[in-house]
């Protein structure tokens, strides 16, 4: 098989639409079944299927689609290892939630961009910790970065970048200054989505505290739930840096709590049989030189 062959299944795979494939590959459409027809003949398997009108992977196409990720991944990474000595290029894919590129990321980005233009980055949504190591295990990622618990990573290269405080917040007109986790019972919670380590934080503190709410609401954006806490619509426990400014400026104000002992950290990772490619290699070091800065909290 041929990395055009895997590129074009790739995008086919994706779009699940031969005609839009051809399009963006700039193929002729006979060009895209024929490529995906040799395929299916070398592998042994059919890849797609038609359901009426709907174009839909096999459970071989999707057990497939995996591994052509990789080969095509492998593929540019060693074109950039063997042309090292010239400008770097490929794409980097990184998983993060949407706090780290909200709040964590964009001085990262903005200098690797200016040391590696050439370089593609590739953002995938990770909604959570789990999630993202499961996408690092499966070499779905390059790096990934998430906000946990300090644990044994098995597989996973992780280090420590920054300890995260945990805030409980309200909206400005809440009526008690203080809330113990027994008052919580009668709180409208606002969460994250499950597997979100803060979110399992607050409700491992309320359940031992024999505390158990009956109201709560489910969220996959944590601006959402921001702006549902101005509207006075429940309590949150958010990490410090997505709150701090409305807490400053008064848009919610943080009521305090006493949880968990345990520490939460904005954590970098990837997986230890990663090829690290120059531009990787980069980009993690980057990381650590900007994160742990005095002047990155100043």
């Amino acid at each position: 098989m041929e990395i055009k062959q895997l590129l074009t299944f790739k995008n086919a795979a994706e779009n699940l639409n031969f005609t839009q494939t051809a399009k963006i590959l700039n193929f002729a459409q006979s060009s895209v079944t024929a490529q995906i027809k040799s395929l299916e003949e070398e592998i042994g398997k059919p890849l797609f299927e038609r359901l009426g009108k709907r174009l839909i992977l096999t459970e071989a196409g999707h057990q497939f689609k995996l591994y052509a990720e990789k080969m095509i991944k492998l593929s540019e990474e060693a074109i950039t290892v063997v042309n090292a000595e010239e400008e770097p290029t490929g794409t980097l894919i990184i998983g993060a939630q949407e706090s780290q590129c909200t709040y964590r990321l964009p001085p990262i980005l903005k200098e690797f961009k200016a040391a590696f233009p050439k370089v593609k980055l590739v953002f995938k949504p990770a909604h959570s910790d789990e999630m993202a190591r499961n996408h690092l295990m499966e070499g779905l990622l390059d790096v990934a970065f998430f906000m946990d618990l300090s644990k044994p990573e098995g597989s996973l290269r992780v280090e420590q970048l920054i300890k995260e405080e945990l805030k409980l917040v309200v909206s400005p007109n809440h009526p008690k200054p203080v809330l113990s986790l027994n008052d919580l019972k009668d709180e409208t919670l606002l969460l994250t989505e499950m597997g979100c380590s803060y979110r399992m934080i607050f409700e491992d503190s309320l359940k031992s505290a024999r505390v158990f709410p009956l109201d709560k609401i489910e969220f996959s954006s944590i601006e959402a739930i921001k702006q549902c806490v101005i509207a006075g619509l429940g309590v949150a426990l958010l990490p410090e840096m997505v709150v701090k400014k409305d807490i400053q400026e008064g848009r919610m104000k943080e009521i305090p709590w006493k949880g968990s002992e345990s520490s939460l950290f904005t954590q970098i990772a990837w997986h230890k049989d990663k090829w690290i490619t120059p531009p990787l290699e980069a980009f993690i070091n980057l990381t650590r030189q900007i994160f742990l800065s005095d002047d990155y909290f100043s």
